[in-house]
């Protein structure tokens, strides 16, 4: 098994931070195939790995609705269902593209599950299939604390995780 998740190893800069992390997220969950484990994983390792991150956590498809039911996460307690199209996570799950927003209070229709959150990224997540599965939803108490390294990165590790499974 992989040696146990230290953030103080990690090299200073952002990008070289989410490359370590990546490579250790790889490492864990090479092999596991159940995907609540691997949310879970990817959720916990992330926020520990980055300051930026107040909430960091998966919002599940719901195959009877048409809506996102909270899934594995690292934070204060998240909403319970967001409905497509509402909120940052609503619109990257209809739109399947990853939302960047610098300023939550200027996202129209944002849902405030904890008031202190000032800047959100949210990537689709697909399986092997191009399904949409989840969305991963990382909060900022910063106001645009996320930028295009995080996206990339971000979108990156989902992609390896639970599309190239």
């Amino acid at each position: 098994m992989a040696e146990a998740f230290n953030e103080m190893t990690l090299p200073a800069g952002k990008a070289e931070r989410y490359a370590a992390v990546a490579e250790e997220i790889a490492s864990v969950l090479a092999g596991e195939t159940n995907q609540i484990a691997c949310m879970a994983t990817i959720a916990a390792m992330l926020n520990h790995a980055f300051e930026h991150y107040f909430w960091t956590g998966f919002y599940l498809v719901d195959p009877d609705k048409d809506e996102l039911v909270v899934g594995p996460y690292q934070g204060t307690l998240g909403c319970l269902r967001i409905p497509f199209g509402r909120g940052v996570c609503g619109a990257a799950a209809r739109s399947r593209q990853t939302q960047i927003v610098a300023d939550v209070e200027a996202f129209p229709g944002h849902i405030a599950c904890d008031s202190r959150s000032k800047s959100e990224i949210v990537v689709p997540v697909v399986d092997a299939q191009a399904r949409l599965i989840a969305v991963f939803d990382v909060d900022s108490e910063q106001p645009a604390a996320f930028d295009e390294v995080d996206r990339h990165w971000l979108e990156r590790i989902l992609l390896r995780t639970f599309a190239e499974a």
